[in-house]
């Protein structure tokens, strides 16, 4: 092992940053194993550069950045890993905000560079695979020195490089090369992962391709390489809806590490292709699982929404005519709608919002309700809030337990589309949020819109009651294992599957689910209606949130997923507001 302290000039490695940095190789020399002629270990800039002499280059490295200052240092490091396609090291961009960000969160940073191009006559990932469970050993091992806890060592990657992270974060306890000195023996797990857009994780692209059929059919399966040992770490998981390295080997990742209760979050964007996205929701992850330090104190959502300034009025209407109520049950409330106008009109969308409660109670001023519309008023929307029938319809009437609250979705959405134009709002832009049993109501709302919920009364009933998007909030009910209740297996089974109530119609919309990760009403519910409207073509939006249960909001700690959710709802609807 040898040591190269480079005093650069600013001008030299400037897509990493302005100053220079100690590197060290993590091979002793003629000890590197598979060594093949053809792979250099270096960012492609450098590669690339006039001068290049790739027989100095040929041993994988470390590059040690400046260390945080003294008064934010968590005792953290995050260890960074370009992609490339295994083919060579090309994220400098990608590098550098990480390492800026980290470095000012306090953790000490450190680039991985890796050999490439593929290796011959072995798998594509095998060397990257031998470089990076040394490279994890030597980082340990300079903990103390380096001012940091072995046991708080971080990864954050990038499509190949994200395949590596996960064979370090899943694979720690088997061997990828044969020990060659005294630092083999310090353990190679690392203690949690930030994995964006991995490649080559489905069985349809692990060769080192695309993923050739989008990661769907039922002989395709996430690849059996990850072992997801005892040392598995928790993850965040981050890819975009259009990515040709399917998202698919996301959630199949997802669904394992909750097979194993290992926490987790899995964040899906809509319409975007092969990237890293949502560096932000990683560093709320880090915080919510203590790696910055214990989180703060939770603070109660409601006391933090509790102002009605930006509404300019509110008005309230029946959902049914007198006499005109279908399956009218003598045990239920009357449905009501009230409109809540923003002071300041600045989009001609609607948000319909209602509550939870197992649909035995329906409470549109809770926490599951005000919060959101007050601050979607204060962004000039108009909301509409839905007070449905509840309780559960007797059990005599031989209705399920959905099915008034669903007739009063239906009712309240072609109300507020039939009165949308004299108020100056756009009937073709309505949307439906609901949470937990009104979560389940919300894919009523966006997946079975032609199916007929009672017979026509007026002349309202003959527009449409399709929606043009929805948002469930930590949705039950929606799979098999959990048609009434929590879900048995966590939903993690393959045959919990979605329930028979969601058609999946050709006017399904598109959705934002957001889900606590621990939830007993699983997260499963909202990764598998993802999965299917993905796979109608259908581009939606996912947040998982880690250690969180039902209700995550009602209270959160600063600075996580669980506080700043209401945010990922202002950002899905941005297109719908335009």
């Amino acid at each position: 092992m040898r040591k190269i302290c480079l005093l650069l000039a600013l001008c030299l490695l400037s897509s990493l940053g302005t100053y220079a940095w100690e590197r060290e190789t993590i091979w002793p020399k003629g000890k590197m194993p598979d060594a093949q002629s053809h792979q250099i270990a270096a960012m492609t800039d450098e590669a690339n550069a006039k001068g290049f002499k790739a027989d100095k280059h040929r041993i994988a490295y470390l590059e040690w950045f400046d260390a945080p200052a003294k008064e934010t240092r968590t005792g953290g490091c995050m260890i960074l890993i370009s992609g490339g396609s295994y083919q060579n090291c090309c994220d400098m961009k990608y590098i550098e905000q990480w390492r800026k960000r980290f470095t000012e969160l306090g953790f000490q940073c450190v680039n991985f560079v890796y050999r490439t191009p593929r290796p011959v006559g072995l798998p594509i990932w095998q060397t990257a695979w031998e470089d990076g469970q040394r490279a994890v050993r030597m980082v340990r091992s300079e903990a103390k020195k380096r001012g940091f806890d072995p046991e708080k060592i971080g990864v954050v990657s990038m499509s190949a490089g994200s395949h590596l992270a996960l064979l370090l974060a899943a694979n720690s306890q088997t061997p990828a090369y044969t020990p060659i000195d005294k630092l083999d023996a310090i353990p190679c797990h690392i203690n949690w992962a930030v994995v964006n857009a991995p490649a080559y994780v489905t069985t349809d692209g692990e060769t080192g391709t695309a993923a050739t059929r989008q990661g769907y059919g039922k002989d395709v399966k996430l690849s059996s390489l990850f072992k997801f040992d005892e040392k598995t770490c928790p993850m965040s998981l981050h890819h975009g809806g259009m990515d040709v390295y399917s998202p698919n080997g996301s959630t199949l990742i997802y669904r394992e590490l909750r097979k194993r209760n290992i926490p987790a979050e899995l964040h899906l964007y809509p319409n975007i292709g092969h990237r890293a996205l949502g560096l932000e929701r990683a560093v709320e992850f880090m915080r919510q699982m203590g790696f910055m330090g214990k989180p703060e104190p939770e603070v109660l959502l409601m006391s933090r929404y509790t102002s009605d300034d930006a509404r300019r009025e509110v008005t309230k209407e029946d959902v049914w005519p007198e006499g005109k109520t279908p399956d009218l049950q003598e045990n239920q409330c009357q449905p009501y709608l009230e409109w809540h106008f923003p002071k300041e009109l600045k989009t001609k969308a609607i948000q319909i919002i209602y509550s939870g409660g197992s649909y035995n109670r329906s409470k549109p001023d809770s926490f599951e309700v005000a919060p959101a519309r007050r601050y979607l008023n204060e962004k000039g929307m108009t909301v509409v809030t839905l007070h449905y029938r509840t309780p559960r319809p007797a059990k005599e009437s031989g209705l399920a337990k959905h099915t008034t609250a669903w007739q009063d979705l239906q009712r309240a959405i072609r109300i507020v589309r039939s009165k949308a134009d004299s108020l100056g709002l756009d009937p073709n832009k309505i949307g439906i949020m609901g949470s937990s049993a009104g979560g389940h109501l919300t894919l009523m709302g966006t997946t079975s819109s032609l199916h007929q919920s009672y017979l026509p009364i007026d002349k309202i009933d003959k527009l449409p009651c399709n929606v043009q998007w929805g948002i469930g909030i930590y949705p039950a009910y929606a799979l098999t294992d959990g048609m009434d209740n929590g879900n048995t297996s966590g939903g993690n089974d393959d045959d919990a599957v979605l329930v028979p109530e969601f058609t999946f119609d050709i006017k399904s919309a598109p959705m934002l689910f957001i889900h606590g990760d621990s939830d007993g009403y699983a997260s499963m519910n909202s990764v598998k209606a993802w999965e299917k409207l993905r796979a109608m073509g259908i581009q939606s939006e996912l947040h998982t949130l880690a250690l969180r249960k039902h209700c995550f909001q009602k209270t959160a700690s600063p600075g996580t997923g669980s506080y700043t959710f209401l945010d990922r709802i202002g950002e899905f609807l941005q297109p719908f507001m335009k």
